[in-house]
C-alpha cells in the first residue's frame, strides 16, 4: 500500500555517513593571504594614481599638486596597511 518513508531519509542517511576531512589547508591559507595582500595592496596604489591623477588634470591643477597628493596618500596608506599582524 503506502510507503511510510520519511521525507528526509536521504538526508539523515549522507549526514549520518558525513566524515570530517583530514585535507590540509596550507596552500588555500596561502592564496588567501596572496589574494589579501593584492587587494591591499593594490587598492593603496589604485587610491593613490587616482588622487594623483586628479588633482593634475582638474581645471587649475597641477602636476606637482597631484604628486604631493598622491605620495603623500601613498606614504599614509604604507604606514597604515604595513601595521603588525593583529593577534588573535
Amino acid at each position: 500500500m503506502a510507503d511510510h518513508h520519511s521525507p528526509t531519509e536521504h538526508a539523515d542517511h549522507d549526514a549520518d555517513a558525513y566524515v570530517h576531512g583530514k585535507m590540509t589547508v596550507e596552500e588555500q591559507t596561502a592564496t588567501y593571504s596572496l589574494f589579501m595582500n593584492l587587494a591591499k595592496w593594490g587598492s593603496l596604489v589604485i587610491a593613490a594614481v587616482l588622487l594623483f591623477l586628479t588633482l593634475w588634470f582638474q581645471p587649475g591643477g597641477s602636476f606637482i599638486a597631484g604628486a604631493i597628493g598622491g605620495g603623500v596618500l601613498a606614504v599614509a596608506g604604507f604606514l597604515f596597511l604595513k601595521g603588525g599582524k593583529a593577534s588573535h
